[in-house]
């Protein structure tokens, strides 16, 4: 019988005289690579459709992770006796008042910036002259170097940092979104730990999901917040004693980048390194990188890890390339974002799917692997003084 009126039928016996295993039915499991393939396909359409929706869903997604945030102040301000609805108007307040004041003082900044520039612009032209004849000399073509210093003008910079924050309409916009979106969220989130409850017997795994990343999201955007801002002011006051100009801008720009893993202090350290070089020459470019240096060691390093902990769980490479993948779908405001939206991509793909939780220590989650190494040394330990009592 040719091969395929086999495929279905019964199994043909083996040498040895038992039945084989049964035959896979045709198309019980599309290949491996067509299932990859599907899925890249769709990561490609949900990233374009997310960028094409980048205004929408940026301050959308920055309410959600401020909501999360401020979520257990505004549980504590009930308990402590304090009516739902004073409560929940009473944080809602707070936090659009500080985002207020955040990018009041970031538009006071950046008009400080506009005013500074022109000033420095004979300077910034001969840094791209000397950067053009260095490129030149090391074989780049002339009219090569020459367009890639074309860039390096102030009128250029100015237009570009204009450009990153958007027009006036599209700020108002981005603040009314978020207003609207913390006022509809901290209403619904009085009822969403009923919604849990309910889901926890037939969906105990999106409920875990939803939990961890709602916890993972909170310790991270509050240690984050907390050390930037002490980081910004840190590096604003060093700024100001040295005299470099624009301090509150680099000052923001530093707390900014906090949230930036991996490539945030580099973003951040290079302005007030071209204007104190301006302004103090090498002596100020080095206290620059010394204090810079040293707040980066010692806040992401050393304070960060511990606090936040396992609360993220993500690899090293991993946080990196979502910040560029991030920030490519979303603007700026996506490298910020980063490591939320990733949390948020692994609740929904791994932790919610039991099938998938495989690939939490493969992203960065290594708890699940020290508990089991810790397993097996209790046993060989066991087994150790098992043999040793034996004898």
């Amino acid at each position: 019988m040719p091969w395929f009126g086999r495929r279905n039928g019964p199994a043909a016996p083996s040498p040895s005289g038992a039945a084989a295993p049964p035959a896979e039915p045709v198309g019980a499991r599309a290949p491996r690579a067509a299932l990859i393939l599907a899925g890249l396909g769709g990561a490609t359409l949900a990233a374009i459709g997310l960028w094409a929706i980048r205004g929408f869903f940026a301050p959308f997604f920055l309410a959600l992770v401020l909501t999360i945030s401020v979520h257990p102040l505004r549980v504590r301000l009930e308990r402590a006796g304090v009516p739902r609805g004073v409560a929940t108007g009473s944080v809602i307040a707070a936090v659009f008042l500080l985002l207020a004041a955040f990018v009041t003082a970031l538009g006071v900044a950046l008009g400080q910036f506009a005013a500074l520039l022109p000033q420095f612009g004979p300077q910034i032209r001969e840094i791209g002259e000397w950067i053009s004849d260095v490129l030149t000399r090391v074989g780049f073509d002339p009219s090569q170097a020459q367009s890639i210093v074309a860039g390096i003008d102030p009128g250029r910079a100015l237009a570009f940092v204009g450009g990153l924050l958007g027009g006036v309409g599209d700020l108002v916009f981005g603040l009314v979104v978020i207003l609207t979106t913390l006022i509809l969220m901290a209403v619904d989130a009085s009822s969403f730990p009923t919604v849990l409850k309910q889901l926890v017997r037939s969906r105990p795994a999106m409920v875990e999901s939803i939990t961890l990343f709602a916890a993972g999201v909170r310790r991270y955007m509050v240690v984050t917040t907390g050390l930037g801002v002490g980081q910004g002011l840190f590096n604003w006051m060093a700024l100001l004693l040295l005299q470099v100009p624009g301090a509150l801008l680099w000052g923001i720009l530093s707390f900014l980048c906090s949230f930036i893993p991996n490539v945030g202090y580099f973003i951040a350290i290079v302005p007030p390194l071209v204007f104190g070089y301006f302004v103090g020459g090498w002596q100020t470019v080095l206290i620059v990188v010394l204090v810079y240096g040293v707040i980066n060691a010692v806040v992401q390093s050393l304070i960060q890890p511990r606090v936040v902990g396992d609360a993220v769980s993500l690899s090293q490479t991993l946080t990196f390339v979502s910040v560029l993948f991030w920030a490519t779908v979303l603007g700026p405001i996506g490298a910020i974002l980063g490591v939320p939206l990733t949390l948020l991509v692994r609740a929904v793909l791994v932790d919610a799917n039991p099938d998938a939780r495989w690939w939490r220590p493969v992203i960065g989650d290594l708890r699940q692997t020290k508990a089991l190494m810790k397993n097996e040394d209790a046993a060989a330990k066991a087994a150790r003084r098992a043999r040793a009592n034996g004898r």
